[in-house]
């Protein structure tokens, strides 16, 4: 039984959240799955992280908590394939089956049919999405989770020189920016777009050894440890090993396929069959690229069965740069510039 069939049972079974450590523990003391790894919860948790991402709202899986998870109780938990169906299929987000939006979506969707364009505080805003039935949670301080995460939203944005959704208005007051109207942080953002636009050819004029640099210092702000490159590949792009470490506690062996190939170029299906094959034990694939990635390869990717590989487009790579101030120069906390020089040094 694969991870996903098997955390279905476990966590329909419980009949509440459970610590992705729980869940794997559970899985493998009723013999429903087998770990040969030192950090099976890992592994559980990279695979129900990887469904949630992939699918959206349509994963029989919901995050409630860091390294927590929980069923969609808008899904029969039994029924892995019927979730398929509905992703295959692309129904529309008024379908009722869509009920369980994340706390962010929740926000911006209480602040539009009841704001009135006025803020609202976080404690009204979580209790009209559970009234709803837009938010499902199992915390026991949902209204703390609803406020976390949308500050967190504002920072990261902000960080990457996008206009936020949110604005705060003090006291736990929350409002959106788009009733800010269209003066200056519209202007800043629409000067952040062509930064990433020029960002993103100047990572095209690259030489190969200039991009693996580039990524090497990408991958070290982004968390890895023990980034080891390998030999350049002959279509341009290069192959890292590295360790991502999260919060000091898990430790997720990743291996890295970069692809600098120009925009209309996608990644197919088979280049994410190569970097699966590649996989050493124990490890995760990853794929950048300049460029975007097919259907097939995305579904490739998220394939249930099988090891998940991440991907991370151009528009994303550039907004990680940006993110970690790396090609780039901020001239006011929230305005950019591209740096003169990209390589070998690009702060």
């Amino acid at each position: 039984m694969n991870v996903k069939t098997a955390a279905i049972q476990i966590l329909r079974q419980a009949g509440t959240a459970l610590h992705a450590r729980d869940i794997a523990k559970r899985m493998m003391d009723s013999g429903l799955w087998q770990s040969r790894g030192k950090t099976p919860d890992a592994t559980v948790a990279a695979r129900l992280y990887s469904d949630i991402k992939e699918k959206g709202h349509l994963s029989v899986f919901m995050r409630v908590d860091p390294q927590t998870f929980s069923l969609r109780n808008s899904f029969d938990p039994s029924d892995q394939a019927c979730a398929d169906r509905i992703l295959a299929d692309r129904l529309p987000k008024s379908s009722p089956r869509n009920a369980g939006f994340s706390f962010t979506d929740c926000a911006q969707k209480v602040l539009e049919e009841y704001g009135g364009k006025e803020p609202m505080h976080y404690r009204a805003i979580t209790e009209k999405a559970l009234e709803k039935g837009w938010l499902i949670s199992t915390g026991k301080t949902p209204e703390a989770t609803m406020y976390a995460q949308v500050i967190t939203e504002i920072k990261r944005r902000k960080g990457r020189g996008d206009r936020p959704r949110f604005v705060q208005h003090g006291r736990g007051y929350v409002g959106l920016a788009q009733w800010m109207g269209r003066g200056l942080t519209f202007e800043i953002e629409q000067h952040n777009r062509q930064v990433q636009q020029a960002l993103r050819e100047k990572l095209l004029e690259m030489t190969p050894v200039e991009f693996e640099e580039l990524v090497s210092e990408l991958l070290a702000e982004m968390g890895f440890e023990m980034v080891e490159l390998t030999k350049l590949s002959g279509d341009g792009g290069i192959d890292v090993r590295g360790t991502l470490v999260v919060g000091d506690v898990i430790r997720i062996r990743m291996t890295v396929q970069v692809k600098k190939w120009k925009p209309k170029h996608n990644i197919p299906a088979p280049v994410v069959q190569q970097v699966r094959g590649s996989l050493g034990a124990h490890e995760q694939g990853l794929i950048i690229t300049t460029s975007d990635f097919s259907s097939g390869a995305r579904r490739e990717a998220a394939q249930s069965d099988k090891t998940p590989i991440a991907l991370i487009n151009g528009e994303r790579l550039v907004l990680l740069l940006m993110e970690h101030d790396i090609g780039v120069h901020r001239t006011t906390p929230n305005l950019f510039e591209v740096a003169e020089e990209i390589a070998p040094a690009m702060k």
